[in-house]
């Protein structure tokens, strides 16, 4: 390498505002993987992420004359947080131009810090143009986010820090990869001074554009990208970081949305931390290439880089972790309209746990019902499946169908024109294995079902909404029924969203 990258991060001027994070161990997740999983917890820093190390260390190597003009980014919010903090410290102006996409979050600790914030484009290489156009107009000094070798360098502090905090037996490290600043700092390092220990990229399935380069040789830019992991969100990696990537990571592992989620709650579940989907993407890699690999009895660190995390995300997070984990598998199953079908149906599924079950009334000769089912190994799901068929249901398996996973388990329903008689009720019950099923048992036979929502969020107590056909003339029959079922319950038929969405020919 014709940069001296040991010395530039041996020397690195991070420590004014940076913390060495600790390298804490998931006991949890490590008894579920067989390996020793330790996280490097760079979700603790001031700014909560590990990108205040490279902004400070290119802005504190500025002359007093590029300080006084004053500093430019683009960023996603990390590094924009990393660079209004230093400048805030050195005295300096900070434009931060950032996407439209940015979490509400970041925007917020910017402004807090001091940045002046421009919002524009769809993604890091949409604001990065616009930034690169302000910074001709005005004369600032553009801090790049990852393509430079101080903000490498002061990225490959963490590198440093693990060698450091871990000196016995080590198999990998695995580091998230955006534009490739922290994977080729941390690289950069350890290879250096212990060439044996793995380095691993990982990057989301829908921005993986170091994995898609390295695979070509050359820098390929996307032409969009995903947003979920916000912070990672680039359309090209740097050439800088590409060289180095390319020249010292092992191996770059994709994953997907929900494997990123499940790993957020792992996390969770080891330190009561919550991490950005960013921050929990080396997570998510380094139980793929554990799976993949086979490995067991190693060690293993996880740079856990930012928990810069929009609450508002974590019931997305919540709905989507059971099937990152494959502890949830989904379906569409079609059963005939006849008497008897849904008790035959509930008992294929038999003693498994259900986790959500939407069905409306749409035809008179079949009913389709989106149904999700707990799991506890790895291929059950083709097991549920063939189940379903050989009981006569047809039965679309959805555990990895973005579209089914993402809007039409939530548009199950409608108004129906069979819908008649119906009351709507809402029930509640002690929420344990099993209990919807005994719910479900407890129904008598004599009405029909015409609608059934529940989904377990993992709270105490279940919460179903349920659509009974009963004729006029049954009514007393129906509340003597509701008195012997022992759930609390309301009727809930007047209700004005159901009568405008649900209930237009309820009668």
């Amino acid at each position: 390498m014709s940069i001296d990258y040991l010395k530039r991060i041996l020397t690195a001027k991070v420590y004014d505002v940076a913390d060495e994070t600790p390298l804490d161990p998931a006991d949890i997740l490590s008894t579920r993987l067989s390996n020793r999983v330790l996280l490097k917890r760079e979700d603790m820093q001031p700014v909560f992420s590990f990108k205040l190390r490279g902004a400070y260390n290119r802005m504190a190597r500025l002359s007093a004359g590029e300080l006084a003009r004053g500093v430019i980014a683009a960023s996603a919010g990390n590094h924009a947080q990393g660079v209004a903090l230093a400048a805030r410290r050195l005295g300096c102006r900070a434009v931060i131009v950032m996407p439209v996409t940015t979490p509400q979050v970041k925007i917020d600790a910017v402004r807090a810090l001091g940045g002046e914030v421009v919002l524009t484009g769809e993604s890091y290489s949409d604001a990065a143009a616009a930034a690169t156009a302000q910074q001709q107009r005005e004369g600032l000094t553009f801090v790049h986010p990852f393509d430079d070798p101080d903000v490498i360098a002061g990225q490959g502090t963490i590198g440093m820090e693990i060698m450091r905090q871990h000196q016995g037996p080590l198999h990998a490290i695995f580091v998230p990869i955006g534009g490739g600043g922290l994977a080729a700092g941390v690289a950069a390092y350890v290879k250096q001074v212990r060439p044996e220990v793995r380095v691993i990229g990982v990057q989301t399935i829908d921005s993986d554009t170091m994995a898609r380069s390295i695979r070509a040789g050359r820098r390929v830019e996307l032409h969009d990208v995903g947003l979920f992991s916000d912070g990672t969100a680039v359309k090209k990696v740097g050439e800088e970081t590409f060289r180095l990537c390319r020249a010292l990571l092992d191996d770059v592992v994709v994953v997907d949305t929900d494997a990123i989620c499940a790993a957020i709650k792992d996390v969770f579940q080891d330190t009561r931390s919550i991490l950005e989907p960013a921050g929990a993407l080396s997570v998510a890699g380094l139980k793929a290439w554990v799976e993949r690999e086979k490995v067991h009895d190693q060690t293993l660190v996880a740079v856990a880089s930012g928990a810069n995390m929009n609450f508002d995300r974590l019931r997305f997070v919540s709905e989507r972790a059971e099937i990152g984990e494959r502890r949830e598998a989904v379906f569409a199953v079609t059963i005939p309209e006849e008497r008897g079908s849904f008790r035959r149906f509930c008992e294929t599924i038999g003693p498994r746990n259900v986790t959500e079950f939407n069905y409306r009334i749409a035809d008179p000769t079949q009913a389709h019902v989106f149904v999700g089912i707990q799991t506890s190994r790895p291929g059950e799901a083709a097991q549920i499946a063939a189940g379903f068929e050989a009981a006569g249901f047809p039965a679309l398996d959805l555990t990895d169908d973005e579209l089914g996973k993402l809007h039409l388990r939530h548009m199950v329903g409608g108004n129906s024109a069979l819908a008649k008689n119906e009351l709507l009720y809402s029930f509640e019950f002690p929420e344990r294995p099993g209990a919807l099923m005994r719910f479900l048992s407890s129904m008598s036979p004599n009405w029909n079902i015409s609608l059934f929502h529940y989904r377990n969020h993992g709270a105490d107590y279940g919460r179903i909404l349920v659509g009974i056909q009963v004729p006029a003339g049954e009514k007393k029959q129906f509340r003597e029924f509701l008195a012997t079922l022992g759930y609390p319950h309301r009727d809930e038929s007047q209700h004005p969203a159901y009568r405008l969405f649900l209930g237009a020919h309820a009668s």
